[in-house]
């Protein structure tokens, strides 16, 4: 692959208590703050969302395989109280291994799986992620305050629909599941200051992104060569990894430079329909029948967890960090030099 990413070590290792890894999640920085809004189509009609009056960063990729695999290794360790882990399904459809150690659990990842986006989360184990990365990944084994339950989000042991649409973003939340707007964004604006001009995909195009895969047994018209606009969609192949690697299409990113918001999994956020009742899920999916979704919502019961679904996160800078970012981000541009392109 030409894109380069961080990686936690050696795929397909398995990540113990004593020699678990940081997990390193690069993000792009999305700004051109108060932008218009797109018009993002639901069951209810169209909505107006994608305006977002302040700096942010999100994940370059989706979260992958091998990150969720360090999780599961720093909080579920002596046991799996949410229900983190799907062991019916986790092994053959994300490459998620878990192994009896004693009294505790280990997990690893198969090697061919490490890089592609995990699948079959939930909104809540989606959000208890969250919470992880923003306490600075403890490693207690355990699902408890401070870890999973607390931080970016109070779940406070929330498991039902009900419980898990009623828990919202903390003020002071850094790492967060996109709310709809950040998404959208982050997806499709198109990086040209506050305006509200949108490209209908997350490509940087208005045209539909043909296909391209790296899956054995694929078979698609449209070159491997990734010439560009290219998504992973219409895919239904029942041997080997169903996803492509995070990034692969590198000549197809958005504007602020993510990918795979068109393709892969489907991504949880923060959003719900206009009842309250079930969590909003956007961006296109391996399994899309025909073409890849594009500012289109869809709407789940928070619990699900099925075989397309996955996410990513978004870092919200703290108060006095963005200050101090600012105010470096001025010396930095009091004293650059000319540039001669």
């Amino acid at each position: 692959m030409g894109t380069t990413r961080l990686m936690l070590g050696l795929a397909g290792v398995i990540l113990s208590a004593s020699v678990a890894q940081a997990v390193v999640i690069e993000t792009v920085t999305v700004g051109n703050t108060g932008n218009g809004n797109a018009t993002l189509s639901t069951s209810g009609g169209g909505v107006s969302v994608g305006a977002v009056n302040y700096q942010y960063q999100i994940g370059k990729y989706e979260v992958t395989g091998e990150q969720y695999t360090g999780f599961l290794n720093a909080v579920a360790r002596t046991g799996d109280t949410y229900g983190l882990y799907n062991a019916s399904f986790m092994p053959a459809f994300s490459g998620i291994l878990r192994t009896t150690v004693g009294a505790d659990y280990s997990y690893s990842v198969v090697a061919s799986y490490a890089d592609r986006p995990v699948n079959l989360v939930s909104w809540g184990s989606a959000a208890r992620f969250a919470n992880w990365m923003h306490n600075g990944q403890p490693d207690t084994g355990a699902q408890v305050a401070g870890t999973t339950e607390t931080g970016s989000y109070n779940l406070n042991g929330a498991t039902t629909a009900v419980a898990l649409m009623a828990v919202t973003r903390d003020t002071a939340a850094t790492w967060v599941l996109p709310n709809e707007a950040e998404w959208i964004k982050a997806g499709y604006h198109q990086n040209n200051g506050n305006t509200a001009d949108y490209y209908a995909y997350a490509t940087s195009s208005n045209s539909l992104p043909g296909q391209a895969d790296n899956i054995p047994g694929f078979t698609t018209s449209t070159p491997t060569t990734d010439p560009g606009n290219t998504a992973h969609y219409s895919y239904f192949g029942s041997s080997g990894p169903r996803l492509t690697e995070v990034g692969e299409f590198e000549n197809s990113e958005s504007p602020y430079g993510t990918f795979d918001q068109n393709g892969n999994v489907v991504e949880w956020t923060e959003g719900s329909n206009g009842a309250g009742t079930m969590r909003s899920a956007l961006g296109g999916a391996y399994n899309d029948s025909a073409t890849p979704l594009g500012l289109n919502q869809q709407i789940f019961d928070p619990t699900s967890a099925g075989i397309d679904f996955g996410f990513r996160l978004v870092l919200i800078p703290e108060p006095s960090a963005m200050a101090l970012l600012l105010a470096g981000s001025a010396m930095v541009l009091g004293r650059r030099k000319p540039q001669v392109d």
